[in-house]
């Protein structure tokens, strides 16, 4: 295992020595849900059809490494949203999810440095597309939560690349991007909390575990454990 060092309260690096040159890189990943963005929105949703708990359990679990299978996971999850009003995805932006703190000045920071920007999420569309627009981020990959009537079915549609954007799919994605914009994947910093980050923080050459799970944390060359996304700014110059 590599020397552990808390740089600063709640700052911990591993494997390496600060600071890096942020203009050295030349993409940033996020994660969305609890990286990005304050919620799981998956589980703000269910709360709607009154099964945050039992869907909630899961998130959790799939977070935490302790069900391997995400894309499984992930249906059981979006089948309990069965007949959930579309409308509730709305309610569900407009008063439950916020950036979570230090977002804007990281990309910020990234885009001034020259980085695309990259989100990448398990999460589904209708808030990657919003939180896109809020952060001014270059590409995203998500999922779609079909609707009929007006109502969720319960199924995911299928996109030209697959049905459902998992850890490895999320990692085929980074890599994909640093590739259509003519870097190395080292030239790549990825920033995730749950377990299904971990494949593409392994591809990129500089990892980040925001507020993350404990076997995210350990795996990360930066922890940020407490306070904001901007935080990472403090190790790079």
């Amino acid at each position: 295992m590599h020397m552990t060092r808390e740089i600063a309260p709640g700052l911990v690096v591993q494997g390496w020595t600060p600071p890096l040159a942020l203009a050295d890189f030349r993409l940033i990943a996020f994660d969305m849900d609890s990286t990005l963005i304050n919620i799981e929105c998956i589980d703000e949703i269910a709360d709607a059809a009154g099964r945050k708990a039992e869907v909630a359990a899961i998130t959790e679990a799939a977070m935490r490494g302790e069900i391997t299978d995400f894309k499984d996971s992930l249906r059981r999850r979006v089948a309990l949203l069965r007949g959930v009003p579309a409308s509730a995805l709305e309610a569900v932006f407009r008063e439950r999810l916020q950036l979570n703190p230090g977002a804007e000045a990281l990309v910020q920071a990234c885009r001034a440095a020259g980085l695309k920007t990259l989100l990448v999420s398990g999460g589904f569309t209708y808030f990657a597309d919003r939180v896109q627009g809020l952060l001014q981020l270059d590409h995203t990959r998500s999922n779609i939560l079909e609707i009929v009537d007006g109502v969720l079915t319960g199924g995911l549609v299928e996109q030209d690349w697959g049905d459902i954007c998992d850890g490895a799919e999320k990692r085929r994605t980074l890599l994909a991007t640093c590739e259509a914009i003519g870097c190395r994947p080292e030239q790549a910093i990825a920033v995730g909390d749950g377990a299904n980050d971990l494949p593409m923080m392994e591809a990129a050459g500089l990892s980040v575990a925001y507020h993350a799970k404990p076997r995210v944390r350990e795996q990360a060359m930066v922890a940020i454990n407490e306070g904001g996304l901007d935080r990472l700014l403090e190790l790079l110059r």
